[in-house]
């Protein structure tokens, strides 16, 4: 039997006030492994033809923004198949550190873009400083920050519009609009995270993760690609 402390920790990772049905399972895997076929896709094809022809000065900075965003895929994806085991509590700070990292990845090659500025460059080290306490939070005490974490995701996603002016000044209103679109996305999925009585809550969840995700990933080759061939 475990202790009371045990039980606190045991239910933040493995979800078992409600185990998910086999059903529920499958659909969560294909809407991941569709979502990394998507970020793979895509990605590679923005990383070509940014190097090659239309924005090689960003490559790192896009570099970094589809790593993580393979990563918190393929993490997500890890942690929600694994059985419920010590592995699983492991990949479940994993997954929610991967979280942060992402959220700062989406960021950095929209603030690249007017990195060349004093606003572009605070609101970098913002981003990013904020994103790595988060990180680090997740991964030394997951169990004693809880459902806080979705307001510092929400926080930190939305903190853009606070350079709103200067990215207006420098993306295509197609960019704004996609950014906005993806950002309206991840904030509704975030009603079908919380509500776990809902049967397929959770893939639904994702459904608006990877629909918010590629709406940003439109962004991105829309800014960094089709306005510069």
């Amino acid at each position: 039997m475990m202790g009371i402390e045990g039980q606190k920790a045991y239910s933040w990772w493995s979800r078992e006030q409600r185990p998910y049905s086999l059903a529920e399972l499958i659909v969560d895997a294909v809407v991941h492994i569709l979502g990394l076929i998507v970020a793979v896709a895509a990605g590679s094809v923005l990383l070509t033809l940014t190097a090659l022809h239309t924005a090689p000065e960003a490559f790192p900075a896009l570099l970094t923004y589809v790593s993580t965003l393979i990563v918190v895929l393929g993490v997500s994806l890890a942690y929600n198949m694994w059985p419920v085991s010590p592995i699983k509590q492991h990949l479940a700070r994993l997954d929610q550190a991967a979280i942060f990292l992402f959220i700062a990845g989406s960021y950095t090659p929209f603030l690249a873009v007017i990195g060349g500025t004093k606003t572009g460059a605070v609101m970098m080290s913002l981003v990013w400083g904020a994103s790595l306490i988060g990180v680090a939070l997740k991964l030394i005490v997951p169990e004693r920050f809880g459902r806080m974490a979705i307001a510092l995701y929400l926080a930190i996603g939305w903190s853009g519009v606070a350079v709103f002016q200067a990215l207006s000044q420098e993306l295509p209103s197609s960019t704004l609009w996609l950014l906005l679109a993806g950002g309206v996305t991840y904030s509704t999925g975030i009603v079908f995270h919380l509500w776990e009585k809902l049967k397929f809550q959770n893939a639904l969840w994702h459904v608006f993760v990877v629909a918010g995700a590629s709406l940003h990933l439109w962004a991105v080759l829309d800014c960094m690609v089709i306005h510069r061939l």
